[in-house]
């Protein structure tokens, strides 16, 4: 079997293969214990996004694990609630920076100007490809009549699925709204990597601990080191020390989980530990990245983790 083909098929066999899986997903119901706002990072400048940024979106728990009715996980639709994520354009030219555009559309078919902030930010946007490798933390900046910009370089031909957490003013709940993009060329599928407890990432050792449990929260706890030695310095980033994003391998069902406690509460210490609870919805692989920022660089670390 030939293992490069080209994007337009395996984009046909998307339709397929990712329409059976939206249909598990629905049946599995949501991913997240608590729904709030993701924080995501920009891994290319941690740009900040223009308007208004307000209060802390909530002290630990999942977010973005909000689904349509029937319990959908998180990222599966395109529209909930009456709002809709859509870009400019569905098409980006691989390994081109490209200045992403797109809008979160309201029941009236409009773009949504206003938002109610969560962990002080109004949108985030994380981008995956179909095969669970090319992860990016993006900060889009607010251009204008409702339109958010962002730079992005997708390294790699394939299909892409971009998520935003969002809570328009008005909405009931906060959303995570995904839609695919894709970059054409010759796809050549990269494998999940087998399930390790430890991470390197620019000279940091990032360790895991605990094991995810589908349908209850399952404790994790992230331990970073430098150079052999325990991190008890890291910033606070977003409003927290530290974002974990997990996808399901299959349909990129959605979960991003804050730690517990936050930044100046009193009690939390700026590591080594960072600690959180992950409620997975089915049993299934999943992949984790663990956003964290020392010395005034964010840095992600990533893992592979079975949820039996």
């Amino acid at each position: 079997m030939r293992t490069t083909t080209r994007v337009g098929a395996y984009v046909l066999g998307l339709a397929a293969v990712f329409g059976g899986a939206l249909g598990i997903g629905t049946v599995t119901g949501s991913v997240g214990a608590k729904a709030e706002t993701g924080h995501h990072m920009n891994t290319e400048s941690g740009d900040e996004m223009s308007g208004e940024h307000g209060g802390h979106g909530g002290q630990g728990g999942a977010h973005g694990g909000h689904g349509g009715g029937g319990g959908t996980p998180g990222g599966l639709l395109v529209t909930d609630g009456g709002y809709t994520l859509a870009p400019q354009t569905t098409t980006v030219t691989p390994g081109q920076k490209t200045d992403f555009r797109f809008t979160v559309n309201g029941p009236d078919g409009k773009p949504v100007t206003r938002y109610t902030p969560l962990h002080g930010k109004d949108l985030h946007l994380i981008l995956a490809r179909r095969d669970l490798s090319g992860f990016q933390h993006l900060h889009p900046t607010a251009v204008g009549g409702g339109v958010w910009s962002v730079p992005i370089t997708l390294t790699d031909a394939g299909a892409y699925r971009f998520f935003t957490d969002v809570q328009p003013v008005g909405a009931e709940k906060q959303l995570t709204l995904g839609t695919d993009v894709f970059a054409p060329g010759d796809f050549q599928p990269k494998a999940v990597p087998q399930p390790e407890l430890t991470a390197k990432v620019d000279g940091y050792e990032v360790t895991l601990k605990g094991e995810l449990k589908p349908g209850q929260p399952s404790p994790l706890t992230l331990t970073v080191s430098k150079d052999g030695q325990q991190v008890t310095n890291l910033d606070p980033y977003l409003e927290a020390y530290g974002h974990l994003v997990a996808l399901r391998s299959g349909d990129l069902a959605y979960l991003h989980v804050h730690p517990e406690g936050e930044p100046g509460d009193g009690k939390t210490k700026p590591g080594p530990d960072i600690t959180f609870d992950a409620d997975v919805p089915s049993a299934g692989t999943y992949r984790l990245y663990l956003d964290f920022s020392h010395e005034g660089t964010v840095r992600t670390a990533e893992f592979t983790a079975v949820a039996k």
